[in-house]
């Protein structure tokens, strides 16, 4: 009780200490089908430090969540690796999300106490330039998913990835943690690493060099734990260790086709041999069932009821017939019934049935 009054204090604090301050805002631009990637740190949080100077050592967290909704919208996520990293919202906006959502970002200094917030205005609109239907995704096991979310890391691995894609602008479309697609956490030994998977677009073809390491041949050489067949130099490393056997190439420049809208009916079915259902159902009484069911139990019953009062009740034989069938036990000649030194007379031994009580009853 009393850790609870403790949590409804501080909540009341933290809800007061927001309120006296103004919420900054900041707008930002999301494309459709393109990664998004926003930092939270000190620099994002101008407030922290306009009274104290705020060591970058200290530690910060922040809590993100969509205006009116106690979660991010669900193609948003967040993501902080420690107090003393920065923290991060990245994901992938879909045509459904086109408009204007509101994120509001609070972030609590864990030395002072201090808290602040800050409003995030996301305009999602569509891209501009050409489509990017040439679409691949890379799992990359040397890196955990905040590593390669700043600019550094990720234009690194566009550039990297040049080598094996054939001329033409390359963008980032969506990056995912390993985690979240079903990888376990790895042990805490140094060089493991969560995974990555970063997903990449262009619109000039693939080369034949990915080709090659996404067919057939390369899956069966993967399933029995041999290397896929790369026939190109691998640019990617030594800086990005990835993972050959889960490369997943999507060609999106061949449209789909449509499928076949089903055309509705009358309702009623065709004519077929093999389903002949009853057009008239025959008028039936389900009167005798239902006594049947009922009756037969419960008579059943008091026949029990009453042969078991009967064997209870009237075959008992009484101490009439008891005493009748016990006969008397032989005396001495004195008349004396005698149990070591004890000697009773037959007189007081014997009752006016003729029986024994003392002994008998």
């Amino acid at each position: 009780m009393a850790a609870a009054v403790i949590w409804i204090l501080l909540l009341v604090g933290l809800l007061a200490g927001l309120g006296d301050t103004e919420a900054q805002q900041t707008t930002l631009q999301p494309l459709v089908g393109r990664v998004f990637v926003h930092t939270l740190d000190q620099e994002t949080f101008p407030s922290l430090s306009e009274h104290v100077d705020v060591p970058p050592t200290v530690p910060i967290t922040y809590h993100a969540h969509l205006q009116g909704h106690p979660d991010l919208p669900r193609w948003l996520r967040y993501t902080q690796r420690s107090p003393h990293h920065p923290g991060f919202l990245y994901g992938t906006p879909t045509p459904e999300d086109r408009g204007r959502q509101v994120i509001e970002v609070i972030a609590y200094n864990r030395d002072s106490f201090d808290t602040t917030w800050q409003r995030l205005v996301l305009l999602i609109g569509d891209p501009e330039g050409p489509l990017l239907p040439y679409q691949a995704e890379f799992l990359v096991r040397s890196h955990d998913v905040e590593e390669v979310l700043p600019s550094t890391p990720a234009s690194r691995f566009l550039t990297a990835l040049g080598g094996l894609w054939e001329s033409g602008e390359l963008q980032l479309l969506n990056v995912t943690s390993a985690l979240d697609r079903g990888g376990r956490v790895p042990l805490p030994i140094e060089g493991r690493k969560e995974g990555v998977y970063i997903k990449v677009g262009s619109a000039s073809p693939f080369s034949t060099c990915l080709k090659m390491v996404a067919s057939p041949d390369s899956h069966a050489r993967c399933a029995q734990g041999q290397p896929p067949l790369l026939s190109c130099y691998d640019t990617l490393a030594p800086h990005f260790r990835v993972d050959w056997c889960n490369v997943s190439l999507v060609d999106k420049s061949v449209p789909e086709p449509a499928d076949d809208v089903p055309t509705p009916g009358d309702g009623i079915l065709e004519h077929d041999p093999f389903f002949c259902p009853p057009t008239e159902a025959t008028a039936r009484d389900f009167l005798t069932d239902a006594l049947v069911t009922l009756l037969v139990p419960l008579l059943v019953a008091l026949l029990l009821t009453l042969l078991l009062a009967y064997i209870m009740c009237c075959r008992r034989e009484g101490r009439l017939k008891r005493d009748l069938a016990t006969s008397d036990l032989p005396l001495p000649g004195n008349g004396k019934l005698c149990f070591g030194q004890l000697c009773l007379p037959n007189s007081r031994l014997k009752s006016s049935s003729g029986s024994y009580p003392g002994l008998l009853g």
